[in-house]
């Protein structure tokens, strides 16, 4: 009894001292009406998604850049201003100490989370390990095996009228893969029976708690619930426990092998170092990079491709062209992976559209001037939003609402555009290396499902509604209904 009273006076203490900090944070009396429609979430009154509201406001903008003062936010989508941030004066533009503080309990002194000569160090790294031929072909070899025992298997054991969340199947096709790919080990998460993973439930809630940190208004909330290991900042504590345990069994299993001659990630960065925390922090970084992403863009391209048919049909028809006609093998070569250029366009027209990691901040080191004459104070959080980038019409057109991959491609031959007018995978020093590893292995799921099954999207009008997290997550998933396609010659 005495326990629970201690409590309940603590988290009093915490909801009064959170709540006063919080008001001489906000400024309250601001008359801005961007801060205004944050505070009270006026915004949800006419948009669906926080990311919508943004584009909005950002589309209105002469400049392409909004204040959301109560954030203490500079948000940006004005192609100048990414590429003076990310290349230009990519010095004065770190991820910064407060984004460590957000997610350096999770990712540790991972990539994603540090600047300086640490970030320096695994970049190098994990350039040459990224970029080697071996890599690229074990990387292919998992997806491949992936597709072929547990994503096609498990798709045609429902194709008997069920709903099945395209989502969830995804997010765990891609858990599979990079956990082979990163640790060497299988959590089998892809199994017919669709078993729960300790490591994916415990990395899932780690994630999404850390990105909450990220939406307060004020950090001293959760630093207080931190400090008394309460609520929220409890359960990723736990988490993120249970996080640690699994990859110190992996790594202690590696120490106790011979890793010298395996090919996933994590065996080749022991090679070089010896410090297995940094090698765990490193690991988790490669791990959040490479799975919640590619679920995102495969399940966002798939609600699209279910209000565009004539994308599918000229998909199948490239794939027949280069695989041959009788269609009777489902995955692609990797060189014939490479010849397809409108699959490759399509994938890069859905990201444009919908980018798994919606926005991406720095801050500011010292006092600045981005090209369109905002003025940028030292510590400032500087905010580029490749999802309103993507609904720009001074960037795509008047048509860049629409899904057309026909704007990637110049007779016939996909042609990549300008990094800093499509940041979906960054750009300048910081641009992602695992960029070609991802978009082989979407164009790779892609084909092998459009090549073999008729998928029908339950709610394809539905506009897709995303829930908080640090990759863009559908609520409520992608139900979908799965039919073997009926095989065609062709003509």
């Amino acid at each position: 009894m005495a326990t629970t009273i201690f409590f309940l006076i603590l988290a009093i203490l915490v909801l009064v001292l959170s709540t006063l900090f919080f008001l001489s944070r906000i400024k309250p009396y601001c008359e801005c009406e961007i801060c205004k429609g944050y505070l009270n979430s006026s915004w949800s009154l006419e948009f669906k998604n926080l990311c919508d509201w943004y584009s909005h406001l950002l589309k209105k903008s002469p400049s392409g850049t909004i204040h959301v003062h109560v954030l203490g936010n500079v948000i940006t989508a004005n192609p100048k201003n990414v590429e003076y941030m990310l290349k230009t004066k990519f010095e004065n533009f770190p991820k910064g100490k407060q984004f460590s503080t957000i997610l350096g309990d999770l990712l540790g002194r991972g990539i994603f989370a540090v600047d300086g000569e640490m970030w320096k160090l695994q970049r190098k790294m994990a350039s040459l390990e990224l970029g080697s031929i071996s890599i690229r072909s074990h990387a292919f070899e998992i997806v491949g095996e992936e597709i072929r025992n547990r994503l096609i298997p498990l798709l045609e054991s429902n194709r008997n009228g069920a709903v099945l969340d395209l989502q969830d199947v995804l997010r765990r096709f891609s858990f599979d893969s990079i956990c082979k790919f990163s640790f060497g080990m299988d959590p089998g998460c892809l199994k017919l029976s669709l078993p729960v993973s300790d490591l994916q439930v415990a990395f899932d809630l780690a994630s999404k708690l850390s990105a909450e940190r990220a939406m307060t208004v004020s950090p001293f909330v959760w630093k207080i619930k931190r400090a008394l290991n309460v609520g929220s900042e409890k359960q990723l504590k736990e988490a993120i426990k249970m996080v640690n345990i699994l990859a110190e069994e992996v790594i202690n299993h590696k120490r106790k092998n011979d890793f010298s001659s395996q090919n996933d990630l994590l065996s080749r960065f022991m090679r070089n170092i010896d410090d297995d925390k940094l090698l765990r922090d490193i690991v988790v970084s490669f791990l959040l990079a490479g799975r919640d992403t590619v679920a995102s863009a495969l399940t966002t391209f798939f609600w699209l491709l279910a209000q565009h048919s004539h994308v599918i049909d000229e998909i199948r028809a490239e794939a027949s062209r280069i695989m041959g006609g009788t269609e009777k093998t489902t995955l692609a070569t990797f060189e014939e992976i490479q010849k397809m250029h409108y699959l490759t366009a399509a994938i890069h027209e859905s990201i444009r559209l919908f980018p798994p990691v919606q926005f991406d901040s720095k801050f500011c080191q010292e006092d600045d001037t981005l090209p369109d004459g905002t003025f940028v104070a030292k510590g400032t959080r500087v905010t580029y939003h490749p999802y309103a980038m993507g609904r720009m019409e001074s960037i795509w057109g008047q048509d860049c609402l629409k899904f057309k991959p026909e704007r990637w491609l110049k007779d016939g031959v996909f042609k990549p555009q300008c990094p800093f007018k499509y940041p979906v995978f960054q750009g300048g020093f910081r641009v992602c290396l695992g960029k070609d590893l991802a978009i082989v292995e979407m164009k790779s799921v892609a084909l092998a499902l459009i090549r073999q099954f008729d998928i029908q999207v339950v709610a394809k009008d539905q506009t897709p509604k995303f829930m908080p997290g640090l990759t863009a997550t559908v609520r409520g998933g992608l139900p979908v209904m799965v039919q073997e396609r009926r095989r065609q010659q062709s003509q």
